[in-house]
């Protein structure tokens, strides 16, 4: 497996592992698109090099201002799962992000989605807070997930 940037030319493999993958947000081309033009913007893609043409087996969309992240839309293809993609993507988020300066990274995840959240909590995300009814078909709570890049910078009061 690789992981790499994603250009323009992998928009229809990502949006094809999207309908694969239901627990993926519903990009459109232009979401995509938008995204990769951004200077703030990054879509990580692994991809499974001993077929060819290699074959996207997940992607990670991350989204940067200033100092903070946040992994905008995520998916594994099904057939992938539990082989470390996830985890290597974001792996790979985070060192890209560090080095672009970030300091934190936030992301959503479903409530019922508890894959995801071991996932998440064995990389060192931790709770954040919680968005009632933030996700649609079905009706969900979101957990907004945080992930400390750097120790929190201290300001100190005026004497």
């Amino acid at each position: 497996m690789k992981i790499g940037l994603g250009g323009k030319d992998a928009i229809h493999a990502l949006l094809a592992l999207q309908q694969k993958a239901p627990e993926a947000a519903r990009w459109t081309q232009g979401d995509y698109e938008r995204l990769m033009e951004d200077p703030g913007g990054k879509i990580l893609v692994a991809e499974l090099e001993t077929t060819e043409p290699p074959k996207l087996i997940g992607f990670a969309a991350l989204h940067r201002i200033i100092d903070e992240v946040e992994v905008r839309n995520m998916a594994v293809d099904p057939d992938h799962r539990q082989q470390g993609v996830g985890r290597a993507l974001l792996l790979a988020a985070r060192e890209h992000m560090l080095k672009a300066g970030a300091k934190r990274v936030f992301l959503e995840v479903r409530a019922s989605n508890k894959p995801a959240q071991s996932l998440y909590y064995s990389i060192g995300f931790a709770m954040h807070s919680i968005r009632k009814n933030y996700y649609r078909e079905p009706d969900e709570d979101a957990l907004v997930l945080a992930l400390e890049l750097y120790p929190p910078t201290v300001v100190s009061s005026y004497p």
